[in-house]
C-alpha cells in the first residue's frame, strides 16, 4: 500500500519540476517550486510512517518551515518589493 503513495508522490514530483522547467510565468514556477516543497515533507511524512522513526518528521517540518520562508521570500522579489516591507 505504501508503494502506491511513493508513486504517486514521485509522479507528482516530476509534474512539479515539469512545470518548474516550462512554467509560463515566474509565479507558476513559484507555486510549482512550493507544491514540491510539500511533496519532499510527504516523503519524509510516508518514510517516518514505514520505519516508526520521528526523526524524519523533525526533517519534514524543518522543510516546510524553510518552504514557506524561501515562498515568501520569492513572492516579496516578484512583487518588487524588499524584505523590509
Amino acid at each position: 500500500m505504501i508503494t502506491v503513495f511513493y508513486i504517486g508522490l514521485l509522479v507528482c514530483c516530476f509534474l512539479c519540476l515539469y512545470r518548474i522547467g516550462r512554467g509560463p510565468s515566474a509565479p507558476d514556477r513559484t507555486v510549482a517550486i512550493d507544491i514540491l516543497g510539500i511533496v519532499i515533507v510527504s516523503f519524509c511524512a510516508i518514510v517516518s510512517l514505514e520505519t516508526g522513526k520521528d526523526f524524519y518528521l523533525n526533517i519534514a517540518l524543518a522543510w516546510a518551515l524553510l518552504s514557506f520562508i524561501g515562498t515568501i521570500a520569492l513572492a516579496k522579489f516578484l512583487e518588487g518589493r524588499s524584505f523590509d516591507d
